[in-house]
């Protein structure tokens, strides 16, 4: 008896766990979802106006929504420092764009393709990255 129930155990666990991997998608919309969390890859770079420069074409930025519903946290690799708190508003059906955004500073997120191009107090990061 304590056999079967360690053996239904492991199957209700399994279930579980595939049940949870295989309804992570990278079709996940950031617009339409209260919690959204994805990692976009390709070409990053960051200038801090000085001595640093860090700019690579294989590299990655995990976005994740944050508990306000309307701004987003950018985790860049490669030693870049991470933006963090944009605020966001909806274009279109599946587009967000940062609020303020202007020829020379936008952040643009959909479920597929992220475009950063954001500077502030001297520094600028950029990103062409997909998921």
């Amino acid at each position: 008896m304590k056999n079967l129930i360690k053996i239904l155990g492991a199957f209700v666990l399994l279930f579980f766990v595939v049940t949870t991997v295989s309804s992570c998608s990278n079709d996940d919309d950031p617009v339409n979802n209260d919690f959204f969390a994805g990692t976009y890859k390709g070409s990053i770079s960051y200038n801090d106006g000085g001595s640093t420069s860090i700019s690579t074409n294989n590299g990655s930025v995990f976005v994740t929504k944050i508990a306000s519903g309307t701004k987003y946290n950018f985790a860049f690799s490669d030693s870049i420092p991470d933006l963090n708190g944009v605020e966001f508003e909806q274009k279109g059906d599946h587009t967000l764009v940062m609020i303020g955004s202007s020829a020379t500073s936008y952040i643009r997120i959909d479920n597929n393709e992220l475009k950063i191009l954001f500077i502030k107090d001297g520094k600028t990061w950029t990103a062409n990255c997909t998921r």
